[in-house]
C-alpha cells in the first residue's frame, strides 16, 4: 500500500470571482502564498517520501514550501494537470450562461457525459491523474506521498479510485478546500481508501 496526501493548490486570483481555472497559469494571491508556507510548516513534521505537483506554477508554489522542508525536490508530472474546461476557462458560471446556457445546463446535469464544450473528456483525466498515482505507489510500495495538484483533477480521481461513478464528482465531492489534506490509501488492483478530507494542514505538536 502506499498513502497519498492530496492536496489543492492555493487560493489563487481568481478564487473571489469563483473562475474555472483549468490551464490557465493563474498566479497565488497572498492568501495562497500563506497556504502553501503553512503546508510546508505541517510537512516538516511529518514522514514524507516524494512531494509531486503539477506544473502549473499555483501548484509549484504550493509544493514548494513543503519540499523545501523535507529536503526534496518536487518532482514535477505532466498527468497532474488540472483538466481542461475549453470555453469555460476563466469564466465564472454566469459568464458560461451567457456564453453557452445550453451546454452549462447539460454539465450541471451530467459533467462527464456533457463536460464543458471544448474541454477535457473527464474520463481521460481521470485515467492521467490515477495512472500517475499507481505509478509512484509501484515505486514507492509502503511510501507516503504528497500530491499537489487541482480541485476538479482530485475529485475525479478520487471517484475514479473509490468506485464512485465520476459523473457524482461534484455532488458526493463539492469542494476541496485550498491548501487542505485529502488522505488517501492506495492498494493493488486498484483498490483505496479514504482516510481523511479537507482537514487542515496544522503544524505537528511534538
Amino acid at each position: 500500500m502506499t498513502d497519498f496526501v492530496l492536496v489543492r493548490h492555493g487560493e489563487t486570483t481568481w478564487h473571489a470571482e469563483n473562475r474555472y481555472a483549468g490551464r490557465t497559469d493563474v498566479p497565488l494571491t497572498e492568501r495562497g502564498l500563506r497556504q502553501a508556507d503553512a503546508l510546508g510548516s505541517w510537512a516538516a513534521g511529518q514522514r514524507l517520501d516524494a512531494v509531486l505537483c503539477s506544473p502549473l506554477s499555483r501548484a509549484r508554489l504550493t509544493a514548494g514550501p513543503a519540499a523545501t522542508a523535507l529536503g526534496l525536490t518536487a518532482r514535477v508530472d505532466e498527468r497532474l494537470y488540472e483538466v481542461d474546461f475549453g470555453r469555460g476557462d476563466g469564466l465564472t458560471r454566469r459568464e458560461m450562461a451567457e456564453e453557452f446556457p445550453d451546454e452549462l445546463a447539460a454539465f450541471l446535469v451530467d459533467p462527464v457525459a456533457h463536460h464543458l464544450p471544448g474541454g477535457e473528456d473527464p474520463v481521460a483525466a481521470a485515467e492521467r491523474a490515477v495512472g500517475c498515482l499507481e505509478e509512484v505507489a509501484r515505486e514507492l510500495p509502503g511510501g507516503r506521498v504528497l500530491v499537489v495538484a487541482h480541485s476538479t483533477l482530485v475529485r475525479l480521481a478520487l471517484c475514479e479510485l473509490l468506485g464512485i461513478p465520476l459523473a457524482r464528482y461534484r455532488q458526493v465531492f463539492p469542494a476541496l478546500e485550498n491548501g487542505a489534506l485529502t488522505e488517501l490509501r492506495l492498494l493493488p488492483g486498484r483498490r483505496a481508501s479514504l482516510l481523511r478530507l479537507n482537514a487542515p494542514a496544522a503544524p505537528t505538536t511534538r
